[in-house]
């Protein structure tokens, strides 16, 4: 069954003009992933925001002698894979509609990360760069969070092997598929995040084509999956920029290193502090402390207590940030149903009880 169901999840990567937020339409409507290949072309029109091209393609494609082909592939090579409706697929992601259908992966799941950190800048960083990044990087391990990033030239693999060198686990993300590795020069540091129990994962398979394109896409599961993200160097315009703004759509922390206002791989990282898109930090200190994340046992235990005497209105918004790590107000309206005016007072109070913390941007988190 499970060999099965997976068919139908690699096939409907591969229909044609169906991308990730048509084809969880399709998966809503028709109330499972093989009844999307099971209906009519007629029943597939009728599904709003479909129409009759894409319901025609869905009903005529050939995706599912493309799946068997990767199922083949995934199988020789010893690839795990995590559908956007599995409890394997990372958790901090799947509450993203524009996250990945399907991803490829190797090492260990992706699923539980108690706290991650997204590290990204430029390919070729100054040496001031990528000392701040391993320093970043080390100081970071006495929280022991998880390292992301993109496997690419620069800063990425500065934040990969400075991981690897102080015993953190660590993501790649990568933006081609599983059967080769870019840059050629990083497979040697892909085997050693594998042996220290990280994970290398992809939205592509091995049949989908290498393009520029695929770069931004990948940006944005580094963001989805990062609790906070961090640009360590950047120009105004390229890759880490869009993780950045990916983070801030996803009402994730975004932080930057400032620099000398003349130095070119400054300027990304100076503009997004200017433009308050990113919070100006000097080291993991200003992390930590932002995240809330270097708490004594004293206040946890103190923090523990405090939720068992919950109303069902406040325990409604605590399970909501629990579930979703961070939310707006208006998130938080939409999610639990409480009036704005009364839901304002309750954060408010659970604020002051230290139950809750506000951020910038009407974003709340729990106290941790």
């Amino acid at each position: 069954m499970e060999g099965e169901d997976l068919l139908y999840k690699i096939a409907l990567t591969k229909i044609q003009k169906v991308g990730v937020l048509k084809a969880k339409l399709l998966v809503s409507y028709c109330g499972g992933i093989k009844e999307v290949f099971e209906k009519s072309q007629a029943q597939l029109q009728k599904i709003p925001n479909i129409g009759a091209e894409i319901a025609k393609k869905v009903a005529h494609t050939s995706a599912l002698s493309e799946a068997e082909k990767e199922i083949k592939f995934l199988e020789k090579e010893g690839i795990s894979t995590c559908f956007y409706l599995d409890k394997n697929y990372p958790s901090r992601l799947k509450v993203y509609e524009d996250s990945p259908i399907i991803m490829y992966y190797r090492g260990e799941s992706p699923q539980y990360m108690q706290r991650s950190v997204g590290i990204v800048g430029t390919r070729k960083p100054s040496e001031i760069g990528k000392l701040n990044c391993e320093k970043l990087v080390e100081d970071l391990k006495p929280l022991d969070p998880v390292i992301i990033s993109g496997m690419a030239y620069g800063i990425d693999a500065t934040a990969h092997k400075s991981a690897l060198k102080y015993g953190l686990k660590t993501v790649g993300v990568l933006g081609h598929g599983l059967h080769m590795m870019y840059p050629a020069q990083h497979k040697n540091m892909l085997a050693r995040m594998l042996e220290q129990h990280g994970t290398v994962i992809t939205e592509y398979d091995h049949q989908a084509s290498f393009v520029p394109q695929n770069f931004p896409n990948r940006n944005r599961i580094i963001a989805g999956m990062s609790d906070a993200v961090v640009v360590v160097e950047s120009a105004r315009k390229g890759g880490s920029i869009i993780s950045a703004v990916y983070a801030n759509e996803y009402n994730k922390d975004v932080f930057a290193f400032p620099g000398r206002v003349q130095d070119e791989k400054a300027q990304g990282c100076n503009m997004l502090i200017k433009q308050h898109k990113a919070a100006l930090i000097e080291s993991a200190a200003d992390i930590a402390y932002i995240m809330r994340w270097e708490e004594s046992e004293e206040i946890k235990n103190i923090q523990a207590q405090l939720f068992i005497n919950l109303s069902p209105t406040e325990e409604a918004i605590v399970d909501q940030l629990k579930e979703k790590s961070q939310c707006t107000i208006d998130q938080l309206h939409y999610a639990t149903r409480i009036p704005q005016s009364q839901l304002s007072s309750i954060l408010l109070n659970l604020e002051f009880q230290g139950v809750v913390k506000s951020l910038p941007g009407k974003k709340y988190i729990l106290y941790k």
